[in-house]
């Protein structure tokens, strides 16, 4: 049971895309069937109204699905492609909304009006909760929080005690983020007067963004220890790791690629390791444990968080990541929390232990998707080392 769950989760978090589109057709298809059997409706208006409709949607969905591919967006302008991919997901959301709409709608009892009524009430709301969800995330995405942590450490040395990491995930600098907007995250991480500034993935989101006024803002990045960062799954997907790579050492930052880097706090030495991004369904961290220094504290910059299970156990005392951008669209239910990246972690947000060691996940700053943000607002973190 459980390996055909982890065969399920492994299809759906490579074909997400796919899965949505054919969920919206299905939902299309159980609304058009709806729509034809209903008697206030002519059958030549219905004809119509389904034809046209169905048109349009599917279109839709169909062109947001093709341009997450590199191979068709290539030939959009980038802004087309961003905006009708995100239109696409978007509709494809709401048409789940309007299913549970429909489906309460339809169950609301005939004979118990007042029932019936609130029933009915309900369905409305089902529909008009999302479009009034998505207007705050859309205007809200980009209120950066500064998230200030303490992290406690077991046998922390004393002059580690009170060692402030600021981390910066998930830029995404893109339709979705302005160059003026990042540049507010890197004052605030400044501002914070770090020891130590890490960079955990994920620049931009596809060919076309500006990556270099990306890396421009990047270089203002001040930290008394300088710049540590590894690559996400979008400088992956988009080919410029090497770029990066190198672009950052000139500019001051020191991307780890498999490779550690130990810097010295007063008397004691913490190894930094860094690993690109780590594919789902593979073996994650094939040779993790050669980075892992004996005798110091050990600190993982790994871009998805899923992997700090198997860096406990290596014996990296602390994991810091990102990638799930906190769920981006996040909600709590009888304390649960909701989102669709706990389909594929149970490392979403914030700080965990596992045993003697910590890991801390980012929501991140940028978008991907749909420009929004829900119960999961964008945040430069500085996590305080605090002996237990």
């Amino acid at each position: 049971m459980a390996s055909s769950l982890r065969w399920i989760a492994f299809r759906l978090h490579l074909f997400p895309g796919l899965f949505l589109l054919l969920t919206a057709f299905a939902i299309q298809l159980q609304l058009s069937w709806w729509i034809w059997k209903a008697r206030s409706i002519g059958r030549l208006g219905k004809a119509a109204l389904l034809v046209l409709g169905n048109l349009a949607v599917g279109s839709l969905v169909t062109c947001a699905y093709l341009l997450s591919f590199y191979r068709v967006n290539r030939h959009f302008p980038l802004g087309w492609a961003t905006w009708l991919e995100a239109s696409g997901l978007t509709l494809e959301m709401l048409l789940i909304s309007v299913l549970v709409g429909a489906i309460l709608w339809r169950s609301a009892p005939k004979f118990e009006p007042k029932r019936r009524k609130f029933i009915q009430g309900a369905g409305v709301a089902a529909v008009a909760a999302p479009f009034v969800a998505t207007t705050f995330g859309i205007v809200g995405r980009n209120r950066i929080q500064f998230n200030a942590v303490d992290v406690p450490i077991v046998n922390l040395p004393p002059d580690l005690n009170g060692l402030r990491i600021a981390q910066i995930s998930d830029i995404h600098l893109s339709e979705f983020l302005s160059e003026r907007e990042f540049a507010r995250a890197v004052d605030m991480a400044n501002e914070a007067k770090p020891h130590l500034t890490l960079v955990t993935g994920d620049l931009i989101t596809r060919h076309g963004d500006p990556l270099d006024a990306c890396l421009h803002q990047l270089a203002r990045l001040r930290a008394d220890a300088g710049i540590l960062g590894c690559h996400g799954n979008h400088e992956d997907y988009c080919g410029i790791k090497d770029y990066v790579t190198e672009q950052g050492r000139l500019i001051g930052i020191d991307f780890l690629r498999h490779r550690s880097r130990k810097l010295k706090f007063g008397n004691a030495t913490v190894n930094f390791a860094g690993v690109d991004y780590q594919s789902f369904g593979r073996p994650y961290l094939v040779g993790g444990e050669e980075l892992v220094e004996p005798g110091m504290m050990n600190v993982l910059l790994s871009h998805n968080p899923d992997v700090f299970p198997v860096a406990a156990e290596l014996g990296y005392d602390l994991t810091v990541a990102g990638h799930t951008h906190g769920g981006q669209v996040n909600f709590e239910i009888l304390h649960q929390e909701l989102n669709v990246a706990r389909c594929f972690t149970p490392y979403v947000l914030g700080l965990y232990r596992r045993g003697a060691a910590a890991a801390y996940v980012s929501s991140g700053i940028g978008t991907i998707g749909v420009p929004v943000r829900i119960g999961a607002p964008a945040e430069v973190a500085v996590l305080r080392l605090c002996a237990i």
